[in-house]
């Protein structure tokens, strides 16, 4: 391709609206054009490189036993009501209404629609295990669209579907969805973490996430380094230290004129937070929920809602607490009736703690439980954090991430509700038991810029750069650089390489600074200068030194590193 004929340009200016570095450089790049927030067009450079990603990922799943298929974007809503996810999923639903007063659906995903074909054309255990999958658009309507790419209401993504007999059988269909992910990011250059994750909306027994690790991942992982421990956030877990203050004493009112936080009645009590107990409030689904963890620990919402089952938790208002007759800066559950209380557990491995007084000005010492309070539900609602002990004893840490692919057990959950069912040897009938694989295509290629620029641009890893080499010929009238140039590009291309060639007519610094902005994996110069030594400039995009190889090598070169 020459430059000459490209449809887009690069610009040096990174658009306003940009909020990573992908964004920024793509669009700079002219590989991306925002249309809408949220709402992209894919330019020739990046389509290449989604095809590419594309076609790695198509061959990996072929290898794992998988069969393309593509399903509709529209589903009629009914679908969605069925499975009971309609409300589950909420405002992220785009839905629209035809001419004839039906309710359809923009596919966010497509267990729904899968599940219903396997209804019709799995009917015996002869026809299992499948794994039929696409690669298709998406719709979600986030809320707050951001990251270019990263976080879009329209986006391109592989979806597979696993049936299996068992959970046996699902574990082995599960597994080969690992390995075939695995092989795919690594063909496509991109480290990745394998972490445990919080199913959502899917539902389901057990999921797990694929990260590539990188600064402006929006997810936080906690990990252990002295074993393979790891997780996001939402679903991480540290072992508690345990709060012993001694036998429980008797409860002593103290006033505390004018403090409200955890800080300052730690600070006016001179203990540590971990000795007090914090109260937060929340609103699920319409119902108030009064919520009691350690004042060292922060709430994790994920796990809190996963514990009440509710589809909308959020926390309540400064209206919604005085309502509920809760005096806000000293409430405690002691004494309190009416409420849904949920505590984290670490309530249970303290003593003699310090709590609100439920009158202003006033806090609670020594504080037990289940002796001064009861509690509904005790579970784990904290957050994990860098520095907490890990289950096999050593130190959590952190890093950031960007979530790339996410595996899940589904079970039965879908296959009950649409009559995907088989019959085995006996005769007996049996739901179908499922896995789904997701794996974002167009994040894919944002978080390979993430993880693999410099302060000029990116640098592709080269299985899925749009070309291979940036072929830039220095003109200067008299010399045989165009000649040159023009022979070189019809070798490469004959030798099967995929060549950008930069025939504009424009300065060395203008062709090199797109040159490192469009992050083509190989840059290969010809000048005056180089062809008095019938040679060409070869460099890395991802190294600063350059070397000199002559023109009767060149091709050879570069066909060995690509190859390879």
């Amino acid at each position: 391709m020459r430059i000459s004929n490209l449809f887009t340009k690069t610009t040096r200016e990174s658009p306003a609206e940009a909020d990573t570095i992908s964004h920024s450089l793509l669009v700079r790049a002219g590989m991306i054009n925002q249309l809408a927030a949220g709402i992209y067009t894919y330019l020739p450079l990046g389509w290449r490189v989604l095809r590419k990603i594309e076609n790695i990922v198509r061959e990996e799943m072929d290898r794992a036993g998988g069969q393309e298929v593509v399903m509709p974007v529209l589903q009629p809503t009914e679908l969605w009501q069925q499975s009971g996810r309609d409300q589950a999923m909420g405002d992220v639903l785009f839905n629209l209404t035809d001419r004839r007063e039906r309710s359809l659906t923009l596919g966010p995903t497509h267990e729904e629609v899968i599940t219903q074909l396997a209804s019709r054309y799995v009917k015996s255990y002869r026809d299992l295990p499948q794994l039929p999958y696409q690669i298709q658009v998406k719709f979600r309507d986030e809320p707050r669209p951001r990251g270019g790419l990263m976080r879009a209401r329209e986006f391109i993504m592989k979806d597979a579907y696993s049936f299996d007999v068992d959970e046996a059988g699902l574990d082995a269909s599960y597994q080969k969805m690992v390995e075939a992910y695995r092989n795919v990011y690594q063909r496509c250059g991109l480290p990745t973490m394998l972490v445990e994750a919080d199913s959502g909306a899917i539902g389901g027994k057990d999921s797990r996430e694929f990260m590539v690790v990188a600064a402006s991942g929006e997810d936080e992982i906690i990990y252990c380094p002295g074993c393979a421990y790891a997780a996001n956030t939402e679903k991480a877990v540290s072992v508690k230290s345990r709060i012993d203050n001694g036998k429980p004493l008797p409860v002593e009112a103290v006033a505390t004129l004018g403090i409200a936080t955890i800080e300052q009645v730690a600070g006016f009590l001179k203990i540590p937070a971990s000795h007090t107990l914090k109260a937060v409030f929340y609103i699920a689904d319409g119902q108030f929920i009064f919520v009691v963890i350690r004042g060292d620990l922060a709430v994790n919402e994920i796990k809190l809602k996963n514990q009440l089952h509710c589809i909308d938790l959020r926390l309540a208002t400064e209206a919604e607490v005085k309502a509920a007759g809760i005096v806000a800066g000293a409430a405690s559950p002691v004494g309190l009736n009416g409420f849904k209380v949920v505590a984290d557990d670490s309530i249970t491995m303290a003593t003699n703690l310090v709590a609100g007084g439920n009158r202003p000005d006033t806090h609670i010492k020594n504080v037990n439980y289940p002796r001064d309070f009861k509690a509904d539900i005790v579970a784990d609602i904290a957050t994990a954090r860098a520095g907490d002990k890990c289950l096999c004893g050593g130190s959590l840490a952190a890093t950031r991430g960007i979530e790339v692919g996410h595996i899940f057990k589904l079970l039965t959950r879908y296959s009950e509700k649409f009559n995907a069912v088989y019959t085995d040897e006996k005769g007996g009938s049996h739901p179908a038991v499922m896995g789904c694989y997701g794996m974002g295509i167009s994040r894919l290629m944002a978080a390979a810029v993430e993880q693999n620029h410099d302060d000029k641009g990116i640098i592709w890893p080269s299985p899925i750069a749009p070309y291979h080499v940036y072929l830039c010929p220095l003109y200067r009238e008299g010399s045989k650089v165009k000649e040159a140039a023009e022979k070189l590009y019809t070798d490469l291309e004959t030798a099967g390489l995929e060549v950008l060639f930069d025939d504009r007519e424009e300065s060395p610094g203008v062709k090199f600074n797109d040159a490192d902005l469009l992050g083509i994996p190989f840059r290969v110069t010809v000048s005056p200068r180089t062809l008095e030594k019938d040679s060409v400039e070869f460099k890395k995009r991802s190294e600063k030194s350059m070397e000199i190889v002559t023109l009767s090598q060149i091709v050879m070169k570069l066909k060995g590193l690509i190859t390879n």
